[in-house]
């Protein structure tokens, strides 16, 4: 179980390439003190998982996207809440998970799923992030009819790792970018932030 100051991390999880000033994180995270999320902020800092910059009379803070430490926490700590989201159908997204083909792959819920607005009759969308070397299609052919089938049904989509990164820094809106904006990271969680932070470092904004 994560401890309450890891809570403080959300923000930089769901949006990280996002930076907050003190105020946001205090908004963000509910919590009363300010003190308290000042300390828990500068123990990230000081852990190299935040950074910090000034912006005149302000401080900034912003997952830091040059330590592997940061992309490990931001992983586990965007997994740990996702599994603990109330409207998910976890036995259906764990049955068609453990069908990929592949040892490396990222599997996140989009869509109304991942905002919460899920109707009746809604599809659950599902992005799969594959190694360059896999091809997507297998992953198709595999999850197809399991995806078909389920109630509600699951609409897939499979990307190969490339094509979600330039999808991101592409000029053009795409389904990676609202992928990216609105999601629910259920596995692949390091894998995933080592993507953001490549993205971010070359300028994606969301």
């Amino acid at each position: 179980m994560l401890t309450k100051e890891y809570e403080i991390l959300k923000p930089f999880v769901d949006k990280p390439w996002l930076r907050f000033t003190l105020s946001q994180i205090k908004q963000c995270s509910k919590k009363k003190s300010k003190g308290y999320v000042y300390g828990a902020l500068q123990k990230f800092v000081n852990e190299k998982i935040l950074a910090e910059e000034k912006a005149g009379n302000v401080t900034l803070y912003t997952l830091n996207h040059n330590d592997l430490r940061a992309q490990v926490y931001a992983g586990f700590v965007g997994e740990h809440i996702a599994w603990h989201r109330k409207n998910l159908p976890f036995p259906d997204l764990q049955r068609i998970a453990l069908k990929i083909p592949t040892p490396f792959f990222i599997f996140l819920v989009t869509g109304s799923y991942a905002n919460n607005t899920q109707k009746k009759g809604s599809d659950i969308d599902v992005v799969v992030i594959c190694d360059d070397s896999f091809e997507p299609k297998k992953i198709y052919a595999e999850l197809k009819h399991d995806c078909e089938m389920n109630i509600p049904p699951i609409h897939l989509y499979v990307f190969r790792k490339s094509e979600f990164l330039g999808m991101l820094l592409s000029n053009k809106p795409n389904y990676g970018k609202e992928a990216a904006i609105n999601n629910v990271l259920l596995y692949g969680g390091q894998e995933y932030f080592k993507i953001m932070s490549e993205v971010v470092k070359n300028g994606f904004n969301g």
